[in-house]
């Protein structure tokens, strides 16, 4: 049983709707946070490090950041095909776009959002000018971020996406809201949005 530590309305949001895919068995624990205001506190039952969501518990043994827990998920629960498995020949742009996310478009993506840039060269990361070209590029050759295939990580970038649709930061793209209308039109997203707060 996967237990998934949750705030409605947050980014946890979006593994209800991977764990719904996948068609795990799983439970969510609601936990609090602390708000962009700074208000609130860290759940001492939430096992992230700094108290944010999302993390998950397999049994106790604990996962946190989105493109682990997504990677993780998909390996353990591989029955839907939601994640190419070690050999298969989707694997690299697999774990190549997932590490993307993590390594590249959410900084760039949440440094843009609080208005804060980097000098480029002490930057671990594009500024998102340079990341949206390389993802709709992608999604121009294909429905989906690995290819013709759905896979968990279309559910981080495309609810990414979906979050701030109507965001200045977000330049406005056929092709993205495309991605998003594909992705967020699936039962899965219904179910999750359906039980998102407990």
């Amino acid at each position: 049983m996967i237990t998934l530590y949750h705030r409605p309305n947050t980014r946890s949001t979006r593994f209800i709707f991977l764990l719904e895919e996948l068609e795990a068995p799983y439970e969510i624990r609601l936990v609090t946070t602390r708000t962009r205001d700074g208000v609130g506190a860290p759940d001492p039952a939430n096992p992230h490090p700094h108290g944010k969501v999302p993390a998950i518990s397999d049994e106790g043994a604990v996962v946190f950041e989105s493109a682990a827990i997504a990677l993780y998920l998909t390996d353990k629960f591989p029955q839907n095909r939601i994640g190419p498995l070690p050999g298969e020949p989707e694997r690299c742009a697999y774990l190549s776009w997932l590490a993307y996310y993590a390594g590249e478009f959410e900084p760039a993506f949440v440094s843009k959002f609080m208005s804060w840039e980097a000098p480029r060269s002490t930057a671990g990361w594009a500024p998102l000018e340079e990341i949206m070209p390389a993802i709709i590029e992608r999604l121009t050759k294909a429905p989906y971020i690995i290819g013709e295939r759905f896979c968990a990580a279309d559910v981080l970038y495309a609810t990414s996406f979906a979050l701030f649709a109507n965001s200045p930061i977000l330049p406005r793209s056929a092709v993205i809201e495309d991605y998003v209308k594909r992705v967020v039109t699936r039962p899965a997203f219904a179910r999750a949005m359906a039980r998102q707060n407990g």
